[in-house]
């Protein structure tokens, strides 16, 4: 009886931090070109201020991995509220400054991109650990519910924001960072101990000797930086998009709230689906439904249409978020764990930079058609390369 209590309080509580960090990622990330176009950006600009922040992060996010991974350092909870801490002062100026200042608007903004991507592998890494730690925590279920918080913010948030402006966005970011902060304090994590030698895991925080140790990997996050790619096409550009096709805000909010339903089934299923086959498998096939899903919002003529598209995101992204942890999980030892992690959200962080140059650059040079063409190629050739890349990984 005790151990069904402690299972259940353990994923209770981290699918409330997987919860309000989809929550503020809905915000921040699914409406960045709404908010700074509003604030007098052009969408050239607004690319390089995502590729700016991404950079960033994706710079710090194995420099964190690795500082989390040393015996003497903080846990992983106090450097997730430290994170958490500072998104909430950036957002708290945002809405201050709202339309006040066109630079320290897209200065802040920068910085909540970048804190939020670095947040991202530390509150994977923290579920993980609990389940490495032998606790039960099932993830696929606390990451589906963090899905599906994204589904309802995006709807709610869309629909709010066309009625009551851009100024909306800051106000639903600092909500939910504080909520983040207050569900990581209370989550209860202690960090777990390393009995490999201090020296072996100097070694392998070097990049080159870590992907010397894993070969393979580093082949396959170049894969996923190209599927990355157009899925940042689709997400940081959506509001163009259904712009296109005749659609605005609202229409945006309920795409992005679509998709996340989507993702459900996946997420709610996966501990389920990985005793059909193992997670290399699903993860493999993921970037099929990657390509499926730009190559039809590239053909989709109307907004009936582009959100039956949508469907993709069941085997698309959901697979790909929940199969990549696992894998990393599988294939690599214990003292590597959270560094692999970071280098699979870094490689995001890639696509991410690459994705919003290139995005914002084909819009304004060619349009939205021209950039999806891009993105579906971009998407088939990560394809090929995760499929024959990504090594064989036994039942979890």
């Amino acid at each position: 009886m005790n151990r069904q209590k402690q299972t259940s309080d353990f994923t209770a509580g981290y699918a409330c931090i997987q919860s309000f960090y989809w929550m503020s990622f809905s915000a921040v990330m699914g409406f960045t070109s709404l908010y700074l176009l509003d604030v007098g950006f052009t969408n050239t600009e607004i690319g390089i201020i995502i590729a700016i922040a991404g950079i960033i992060s994706a710079i710090l996010q194995p420099v964190f991995a690795g500082y989390a991974d040393k015996p003497k350092s903080p846990s992983l909870k106090k450097i997730i509220l430290f994170l958490a801490s500072l998104l909430l002062i950036l957002s708290l100026a945002l809405f201050l400054l709202h339309r006040r200042s066109v630079f320290f608007n897209g200065l802040f903004y920068g910085g909540c991109i970048t804190l939020l991507q670095l947040l991202q592998p530390l509150i994977n890494s923290l579920g993980m650990e609990v389940v490495n730690q032998g606790k039960k925590l099932n993830f696929g279920i606390s990451r589906g519910i963090g899905s599906t918080a994204y589904a309802v913010a995006a709807y709610f948030l869309g629909l709010i924001v066309a009625k009551s402006g851009a100024g909306a966005i800051p106000i639903s970011m600092i909500v939910t960072f504080a909520a983040v902060f207050f569900f990581t304090l209370r989550f209860s994590f202690q960090k777990g101990t390393h009995t490999e030698h201090s020296a072996n895991h100097e070694k392998t925080g070097n990049p080159f000797i870590f992907f010397k140790k894993y070969p393979r990997f580093a082949v396959t996050l170049i894969g996923c930086c190209l599927i990355y790619i157009s899925h940042i096409f689709l997400n940081s550009f959506t509001f163009q998009i259904v712009e296109n096709i005749d659609g605005g805000s609202s229409e945006m909010g309920l795409s992005m709230s679509l998709a996340a339903i989507f993702e459900l089934p996946t997420m709610f299923l996966f501990s389920r689906m990985l005793k059909k086959a193992p997670c290399d498998f699903w993860f493999k096939i993921s970037g099929i439904f990657f390509m499926l899903k730009t190559l039809g919002t590239l053909l989709a003529p109307s907004i009936p249409a582009f959100y039956a598209v949508q469907i993709f995101q069941m085997l698309g992204w959901a697979l790909i978020t929940v199969s990549s942890v696992y894998y990393v999980n599988a294939i690599m030892e214990k003292k590597d764990a959270i560094k692999g992690q970071a280098y699979i959200t870094m490689t995001y962080t890639f696509g991410s930079v690459l994705g919003s140059l290139i995005g914002g650059a084909l819009i304004d040079g060619f349009g939205v058609k021209t950039m999806l063409a891009f993105g579906t190629a971009s998407a088939f050739v990560g394809m090929i390369i995760v499929f024959f890349s990504a090594q064989k990984t036994k039942e979890i």
